[in-house]
């Protein structure tokens, strides 16, 4: 529901997000490739799955950023009444 208080430059987290999530995932696919080459399988699993949730991750965050925006009301806009009891 708007309350018509929303701040004029709000932006959106995707950038943010694309930006962590690649990190994370050079991150995790580094470990994965550490301890494998260490001997260490469990760990090189566990560096392995967090590799692959950064990788959905990011695909979702791209499909979301290539999307564009979606209709926001703009300040011409009143906000809506609040729902009124049933």
């Amino acid at each position: 529901m708007r309350s018509g208080n929303e701040p004029v430059t709000a932006r959106s987290p995707l950038r943010l997000r694309f930006w962590l999530s690649l990190w994370g995932l050079v991150w995790a696919a580094a470990g994965t490739a550490a301890f494998s080459l260490a001997g260490r399988p469990g760990w090189a699993a566990a560096c392995g799955v967090l590799a692959v949730l950064a990788l959905v991750d990011l695909i979702v965050v791209v499909h979301h950023i290539h999307q564009g925006p979606h209709y926001q009301p703009g300040p011409d806009v009143p906000p809506y009444e609040p729902p009124r009891g049933r």
